[in-house]
């Protein structure tokens, strides 16, 4: 009696803490909230003739310098910043751009001390963390929307990007997406495409990546978009990005080409347009777009490592290994273009140079599982057991698999030491049951070692399981 109501008791003590602990986060919530408010603006921007062209929304990071986006200032000729307690304050220019991250610092003038900025966070958040995003939908300014980091990802050519649950809506752009410590981890974007609004941010590391130049009007800004198109073709390339981040390749690829359409000069969408292409299948039109790419920049690693994909997809082995090849020189510390060198220099019978490939993957890339398996299944062909039997006591540490342990298996098989093979048989019939070579091999272990029972018991389960390796054991048990 006494053991129930201890229990008891405790399930209420643990019961009475978590609400202690939901009510104390939801108490934390609006302090957080009043204490980085301040620092959040509004953004209105006007033509030349004094009109209101757009609404958005910003934030300090520094005491005269705020962070938007660039599409908020386009096609401005003046822009107006207001603080929370409603005064306004003209921004007095643009001190960098970041097209692909659709990002603008402006400079603007504000009584000292007046606002704080807020902290950035180089790092990207975590999947599930909560977040608050202070913005102005529809002009309703300081609006505070709340949700967590739905995910994070890596895009090929571009870099991270966030995907956030809190509603962006129209004014929000430009909102500082803040964690619960009160740092910024990226800025709010809204792009509308094809009715549907795309909830991202970008990562602050972008905004410590701003080369600050000359201070630029937007006037001038605007005048040099209009010659270059690029600033439009920038545009769609960002809508491209948050719905490339959804892995809809199909939709995605279609604001590539737009882009390039507008400005036929513009490598990073030529591109993100061929890595959609191949994601796709359409590797003909994956060459054609990656190889656009590499001519207009040719320094740049990751478009020769489409080139690559791409030709290896289409069987021109020799292209894919010259195309990766250059792709290494380039950025020598990319293990994974070492690697899918090594397999096309596989394919075109080059097996020394595949070797090396690999070894040169793993050298950077020492949790590179494929370039282990391949390493050591190159080494076996060769009849290089020992330097085999090394590679995948390498992979046994990243991949501890049925496959990793039959490897290793027929390599100690072929050494004579037949009781280290039995071992690894026996390891990899563990790891999965139904694995049919294992188990023929742990037969064929025990017939070395002259344990013809325990060589039966494996005939029989592959009898049983009606597998064309039982046969082949059983000759082997009854020669």
């Amino acid at each position: 009696m006494k053991f129930t109501v201890l229990k008891i008791s405790t399930l209420l003590l643990l019961i009475f803490a978590l609400a202690s602990a939901t009510v104390a986060a939801q108490d934390f919530l609006p302090e957080l909230v009043r204490r980085i408010k301040p620092s959040a603006v509004a953004i209105e921007t006007f033509d030349a003739k004094g009109a209101t062209i757009s609404r958005g929304s910003g934030f300090f990071i520094a005491g005269d310098k705020i962070i938007t986006n660039r599409h908020v200032i386009e096609k401005s000729s003046r822009v107006e910043i207001h603080l929370i307690d409603g005064k306004r304050f003209p921004a007095k220019g643009v001190l960098a751009i970041d097209g692909e991250g659709d990002l603008a610092l402006l400079q603007v003038d504000v009584p000292p001390n007046s606002v704080a900025a807020l902290p950035l966070v180089q790092t990207a958040p975590q999947e599930g963390e909560s977040v608050v995003v202070i913005g102005n939908p529809f002009g309703l300014e300081g609006s505070v929307s709340n949700g967590i980091v739905s995910a994070v990802r890596e895009i090929p050519g571009y870099g991270k990007i966030i995907q956030i649950t809190a509603p962006i809506s129209s004014g929000s752009s430009g909102s500082p997406v803040v964690n619960m410590r009160g740092q910024v981890i990226g800025v709010a974007t809204l792009q509308a495409a094809e009715g549907q609004s795309i909830n991202f941010a970008v990562p602050s590391a972008r905004i410590l990546a701003l080369k600050i130049g000359n201070l630029q009007t937007f006037a001038s800004l605007n005048t040099e978009n209009l010659k270059n198109k690029r600033a439009a073709a920038q545009n769609l390339y960002s809508q491209g990005l948050g719905i490339l981040s959804r892995d809809d390749f199909g939709k995605a690829v279609a604001y590539f080409e737009k882009a390039v359409e507008i400005d036929p000069n513009y490598a990073e969408s030529w591109y993100q347009a061929g890595f959609c292409y191949g994601m796709l299948g359409r590797h003909a039109d994956a060459l054609k777009a990656s190889r656009q790419a590499a001519k207009l920049r040719p320094e740049w690693a990751e478009t020769f490592v489409n080139i690559g994909a791409s030709s290896f997809a289409l069987g021109q082995y020799k292209d894919a290994a010259d195309a990766y090849r250059q792709a290494t020189k380039l950025d020598a510390d990319n293990g994974d273009a070492q690697y899918a060198l090594g397999l096309s220099l596989g394919k075109l019978g080059r097996t020394d140079e595949e070797l090396l490939a690999y070894k040169r993957a793993v050298v950077i890339k020492p949790d590179l599982v494929n370039a282990w398996e391949q390493l050591g299944a190159g080494y076996f062909k060769q009849k290089r057991y020992a330097e085999s039997v090394a590679a995948f006591e390498q992979l046994k540490i990243y991949k501890p698999d049925a496959k990793t342990y039959n490897y290793l298996g027929e390599n100690y098989f072929e050494l004579g030491k037949i009781q280290e093979s039995v071992d690894a048989f026996n390891n990899a019939v563990s790891y999965n049951p139904d694995s049919e070579r294992a188990r023929y091999n742990l037969g064929k272990a025990y017939v070395k070692l002259g344990d013809t029972a325990s060589a039966n018991v494996q005939y029989e389960i592959l009898r049983s399981g009606k597998s064309d390796w039982a046969d082949r054991l059983y000759v082997l048990i009854n020669p």
